[in-house]
């Protein structure tokens, strides 16, 4: 989910988002905030951080990175200058969440019970974590896939310049990628704070996982996305498994093999 909301963003808007982890962090906190503060139940979160996080993203494009694609020479130009505002971004919300919360790890109780299968052994919090991502994501592509708006969003992906010739109003269309990437990180937010404890600084390494992810998958490629999420998750459990220490390793292995091998990804653009 992370990694199809950077997709959004980078490959259809063209803005490489190196604050998308915060958008995690932001929607980890605010599901912990009414968990833990006020006793509500973690997954009616989902409901309330979807508009928060869409809004807020909209409101960012239309404010920072609407401005710098009008006032840039050229898309190279575009790129370079919205990766930049970017990273002052990721400070900006970062130090506000440490001035906020500060840097003690935080967590809460939800489901946290074993549930045999097959004499294997599930935390009941995971498999719903895990349930909750597969509807999310596949009511996301049916979107993409069924609808108008989602028609709109694929021709802005393969040609901005075609898309607007049709009649589409690509700068609404990119504004709402923005949103619609930062409303799928809070909502991982969400289901990762049932799982882990969560920090100011937790979004980081969830930047680095979701570009992983998007050059196994395809750059632009959303269906990609989520077929190398799948795919990176279970290399890196069964290394994990083998060897701990070695999971971090192997997914920068795979991130070089595909670059090297076939770097337009599993599915292409």
């Amino acid at each position: 989910m992370v990694a199809a909301g950077l997709n959004l963003q980078y490959g259809v808007a063209r803005v490489l988002n190196v604050s998308h982890g915060e958008f995690v962090m932001i929607g980890a906190f605010i599901t912990y905030s009414m968990s833990a503060i006020l006793g509500i139940n973690p997954l009616v979160s989902l409901v309330v951080c979807a508009p928060i996080l869409l809004i807020v993203g909209l409101s960012i494009y239309k404010t920072l990175f609407h401005y710098l694609r009008r006032s840039s020479e050229s898309a190279a130009t575009f790129e370079n200058r919205s990766m930049l505002a970017s990273f002052g971004l990721l400070y900006v919300i970062q130090n506000i969440a440490l001035l906020w919360a500060g840097t003690k790890l935080r967590a809460y109780s939800y489901l946290a019970y074993g549930i045999h299968f097959l004499g294997l052994t599930f935390e009941a919090n995971r498999l719903v974590a895990l349930l909750f991502a597969a509807a999310i994501s596949l009511a996301f592509t049916l979107v993409l896939m069924r609808t108008r708006m989602g028609r709109a969003i694929r021709a802005a992906a393969q040609s901005p310049t075609s898309a607007q010739l049709v009649g589409i109003n690509i700068h609404s269309v990119l504004a709402l990628c923005f949103g619609l990437g930062s409303m799928l990180a809070g909502l991982a937010g969400c289901l990762i704070s049932m799982m882990y404890e969560i920090s100011a600084t937790m979004g980081f390494p969830y930047l680095l996982i979701a570009l992983i992810v998007i050059v196994l998958g395809g750059l632009g490629n959303i269906l990609g996305s989520f077929i190398g999420g799948l795919m990176l998750g279970f290399i890196t459990s069964t290394v994990m498994f083998i060897e701990p220490e070695l999971s971090l390793i192997a997914s920068y292995v795979i991130f070089t093999l595909i670059l090297l091998i076939r770097p337009q990804g599993i599915l292409g653009k």
